[in-house]
């Protein structure tokens, strides 16, 4: 729950309670009650501690302001700030329970400088307007435990009431996590809460997978990396070496000056790119440098310049890569499946490379990339498949560029699951012999078309994947999820399907910001 409250008239409600609660109390009931309101809003935006206003500093300041005005007690506002967030989980209750679709959940783990830990459980869903929605469910200290974990998120799910509703659940990878979800699992399946006996249910963070395949590989260049980063740290040092720099860029000569050397603060792939794209324009004057100054000794070799110049181009789709899970909106998976694909494809190609470390390097990383890319291989490849401009025909390019004698087998394997996990879709929808009433013409034309389906013997998938795909240059910057809601009428099975596809949208917040790239430091 995250206000602002703009308009604090219409919370007067919750401090007419409160007033009635306390009003027995002299000294509560002496507080200024429009400035509740404030103080509650205050607390919640900055994380502040409900005894905030009891602070000597505090109270001083707002003295200086109005030395009349009496500030609400701590157990006065606790107690308003709890009354609002119970009525803002009502809200959200009575949202998960009207949703046509399932939830996914993202699960992660926060350990507090007293190394107490906590749960930090989100809901992904497509809301009844068809869109991505994110809300942090709990947060709150467990023992660290997988069955303590298990029984508490069992625990939450159970007082959201959306036990039956659960679609993935996406979490960091470690032995206790795989533990957590094997018992999670279990337990949601007795429960028949879970798509296809849970076979799609548990999916690891992908930036942390990421961010792994990253840090394997660099280590064996971080040495030229760090060759670069140690040379803007020397310039930058001093005014004076600053100025024996700007000599020898106007001694070289033809150097683009507006452009200025970046170090990677942050540590990230956009910065540490950033900082070596900087470096290298300037190449010719670090050089000149190493003549001029004699305390320079950290200037790349010309081969090691050369393999910065490599790491470059190669870092690109990673640093795209980076963008897109950080963005908002939040990735899609159909679009982290073109993003990935792409780095695979930069990976094959870097196999070849002429240069033994930048080729070892890459080999490294594909060993990692292989371990995990059969898991999100399927699992983002169906989301290209429910976007109707890709369909099979995108997914197919995709396969047999990388490798052409695999594509048929990879392509008849994400067919065999794209129908089964749509069987458990559309069974539930299937008629029980009870005419329903027709309302109006809408409802006359999906009853015709269910009508049309049973009588061809073709499925909803049938139909969409045997109509020809939207060309994808007129449909760039569609909205996909609002294709599938205007074709709602068509495929209404289908649809909800392709909603919790989408809502499967690589819910990596686990990570947020990562891709870190702590093996270059």
């Amino acid at each position: 729950m995250s206000p602002p409250y703009a308009d604090f008239s219409s919370l007067m409600p919750h401090v007419q309670i409160l007033e009635e609660e306390f009003e027995s109390d002299d000294e509560v009931g002496r507080f200024d009650s429009q400035f509740l309101p404030i103080c509650a809003s205050m607390i919640l935006q900055n994380d502040f501690p409900f005894d905030y206003f009891e602070r000597e500093t505090t109270r001083n300041s707002t003295q200086q302001l109005n030395p009349n005005l009496v500030l609400p007690p701590p157990n006065v506002i606790e107690a308003y700030v709890s009354d609002l967030y119970m009525e803002e989980k009502s809200k959200l209750k009575q949202e998960l329970a009207t949703i046509p679709n399932r939830i996914s959940l993202t699960f992660d783990l926060w350990t507090s400088c007293t190394t107490e830990t906590y749960i930090c459980l989100t809901a992904h869903f497509v809301d009844a307007d068809w869109k991505l929605k994110s809300k942090l469910l709990n947060f709150c200290v467990v023992l660290d435990t997988p069955a303590e974990m298990c029984e508490r998120t069992i625990e939450f799910l159970n007082d959201w009431g959306i036990e039956k509703n659960i679609f993935s659940l996406t979490l960091d990878q470690s032995p206790k996590n795989d533990i957590l979800q094997e018992e999670l699992k279990t337990k949601l399946g007795l429960q028949n809460g879970l798509v296809c006996d849970g076979e799609f249910f548990h999916a690891h963070c992908f930036a942390r997978v990421f961010k792994l395949i990253v840090d394997e590989g660099l280590k064996l260049v971080s040495r030229a990396v760090c060759k670069i980063r140690e040379s803007i740290w020397f310039v930058k040092e001093s005014k004076s070496r600053r100025k024996n720099f700007k000599k020898c860029v106007e001694k070289v000569g033809g150097v683009d000056s507006s452009v200025h050397l970046h170090l990677d603060m942050s540590m990230s792939v956009n910065s540490t790119r950033l900082m070596l794209e900087s470096a290298v324009k300037y190449r010719g004057v670090f050089e000149s440098l190493r003549l001029y100054d004699d305390d320079y000794v950290l200037c790349p070799s010309a081969e090691e310049w050369k393999r910065v110049e490599k790491i470059c181009a190669f870092l690109l789709p990673f640093s795209e890569t980076a963008n897109m899970i950080n963005g908002k909106p939040p990735p899609t998976s159909n679009m982290c499946f073109l993003q990935v694909w792409k780095v695979q494809c930069v990976l094959v190609d870097t196999l070849e490379d002429e240069d033994e470390v930048i080729k070892r390097m890459a080999k490294r990383m594909m060993g990692k990339f292989k371990k995990y890319w059969d898991e999100y291989s399927v699992i983002l490849a169906l989301g290209v498949v429910l976007d109707p401009r890709m369909k099979f025909s995108r997914l197919a390019y995709c396969y047999s560029k990388l490798d052409p004698s695999t594509c048929e087998q990879k392509l008849q394997k994400l067919k065999k699951k794209l129908y089964m996990l749509f069987d458990s879709y559309s069974s539930k929808s299937t008629s029980s012999g009870v005419q329903r009433p027709i309302h109006d013409l809408s409802d006359e034309l999906k009853m015709h078309h269910q009508q049309l389906v049973a009588e061809t013997g073709n499925s909803e998938l049938d139909i969409y994947l045997n109509e020809p795909g939207l060309d994808f240059h007129s449909y760039e910057d569609m909205d996909v999820l609002q294709w599938w809601k205007n074709n709602n009428g068509r495929f209404p099975d289908l649809s909800r399907f392709a909603c919790d596809l989408w809502m499967w949208k690589l819910e990596f917040v686990l990570a947020v910001g990562c891709i870190v790239l702590l093996a270059m430091m």
